[in-house]
């Protein structure tokens, strides 16, 4: 049989491996490609550019000031209420963007997927790599809001923010791996996941403090943003002391919610090519 007649069948594991982290590693050059081209295409050829990622978080501050802090009277665990606010927005703002695209991202690079191959993950990883930028950016008003209102973090705030960060970045793909999966076969996914992102965000404490829940606040703490946007009030806000054991049980979920969305995401990924 000569060499030209040969044919090398690629098929990826029904579990996740340490090949996938090698792939992903080799790979690295065109993770940073789909993440600059994702951020690039985000804000092309729009009006106010990059400021888009510090507009969205401002106007949904004020919006929320207005009607929750100042008409509706909401309580903010005696801080002012935007910059109390404006925490939660931030963190949730990174959340939902990132799990909104990367359950989107199989389907906007259908012609990529059925054409070349490379390991998948690196697409929903490029999605989440992107909304941290934006995360980043939407930082600056936080440190002006900060500034202003004469707030100082805490040293441990200070450390705490990357497992805040990891912990939203976990559950955001996590989340994200696991309705690309279902996306790529039912398509009605994107029309169902912005009325669930919006519903979730009211069982998420963004724009209210979860003492309001009473006795039944300890229910919030299997939500992994709850944890991180309390927590996060708590080191740079001073609202309470550090909840460790909250952070533990937000870090737990967050791994759980990875672990399901990548066993599905590789169960399926066969698939993908044939179905999308």
């Amino acid at each position: 049989m000569s060499s030209s007649s040969l044919t090398t069948v690629i098929r990826p594991k029904k579990t996740l491996s340490l090949q996938d982290f090698k792939e992903i590693w080799g790979h690295r050059e065109l993770l940073y490609f789909f993440t600059w081209r994702d951020f690039k295409v985000r804000y092309k050829q729009t009006f106010i550019g990059i400021a888009w990622a510090l507009f969205q978080p401002l106007m949904s501050m004020v919006v929320f000031s207005l009607f929750f802090g100042k008409l509706a009277g909401v309580p903010s665990d005696n801080v002012p209420y935007p910059i109390f606010v404006y925490i939660g927005l931030l963190f949730w703002q990174f959340f939902s963007d990132a799990l909104s695209d990367t359950g989107s991202a199989l389907v906007n690079n259908q012609s990529i997927v059925t054409k070349v191959y490379f390991p998948r993950l690196i697409l929903p990883i490029s999605t989440v790599i992107t909304k941290l930028v934006d995360f980043a950016i939407a930082a600056i008003i936080l440190v002006g809001l900060m500034i202003y209102y004469q707030f100082i973090p805490s040293v441990e705030g200070i450390l705490l923010l990357p497992l805040l960060l990891l912990i939203t970045f976990m559950a955001a793909l996590g989340g994200g791996l696991f309705l690309a999966s279902i996306n790529v076969k039912y398509r009605d996914v994107r029309y169902i996941l912005p009325y669930f992102i919006q519903l979730f965000m009211f069982v998420t404490p963004v724009i209210y403090s979860s003492s309001i829940a009473g006795k039944y606040s300890w229910i919030l703490a299997f939500n992994p943003m709850s944890g991180v946007i309390q927590t996060a009030r708590a080191a740079f806000l001073h609202t309470a002391p550090i909840n460790w054991l909250l952070i533990l049980i937000s870090f737990s979920a967050s791994v759980i919610i990875l672990a399901i969305g990548t066993i599905t995401f590789k169960k399926t990924e066969r698939f993908f090519a044939d179905i999308i």
